[in-house]
């Protein structure tokens, strides 16, 4: 059976609502899981003997900004054993901007949630550190939200005072 059969089927025996839709895209395998088994699916590709998704590449967000569910999570993770890299996707349902953590599975997760928190504002359940990583805490705006203005908000950081030479 075929790596891509493996994970599917796997995914599929652990419950019948976790996986949403199935997508493959320049040789990458794309699953859709139901934002709300993120945590469990997760758990599963990497305790999987036959799968061993142990590396956590990076999480990141999309978002959609006009659709209905606004924000959709992004995980690359990476099995050593199989040389397979696999993207999860996770719609965040209505005006949710929350979903659980997965750095109990990958500690790399860390700061890409972080990250993530910090660009989008997307609030992860359960992280053990969740603070912002760029901008100050008391910012209250979120940089890669498709409404925030192009040029920045007037006067909401201050710039540093230039030098004069």
């Amino acid at each position: 059976m075929e790596i891509k059969e493996k994970i599917i089927d796997k995914i599929k025996s652990l419950s019948d609502s976790a996986l949403e839709d199935i997508s493959e895209s320049n040789g990458y395998l794309s699953l859709t899981i139901n934002s709300h088994e993120i945590l469990n699916v997760s758990k599963l590709l990497y305790e999987d003997e036959d799968l061993q998704f142990v590396m956590c590449k990076d999480v990141t967000a999309v978002d959609w900004a006009a659709r209905k569910d606004r924000f959709t999570v992004v995980y690359h993770i990476f099995s050593l054993l199989n040389n397979f890299e696999l993207r999860l996707k996770a719609n965040l349902k209505d005006k949710e901007e929350s979903i659980e953590s997965v750095t109990s599975v990958w500690h790399s997760a860390n700061w890409y949630e972080r990250e993530t928190y910090d660009m989008y504002g997307i609030n992860f359940k359960n992280h053990p550190d969740l603070r912002r990583m760029y901008m100050p805490e008391e910012f209250e705006y979120y940089p890669l939200r498709k409404d925030f203005p192009i040029l920045g908000i007037p006067g909401s950081l201050p710039l540093p005072k230039k030098e004069e030479s």
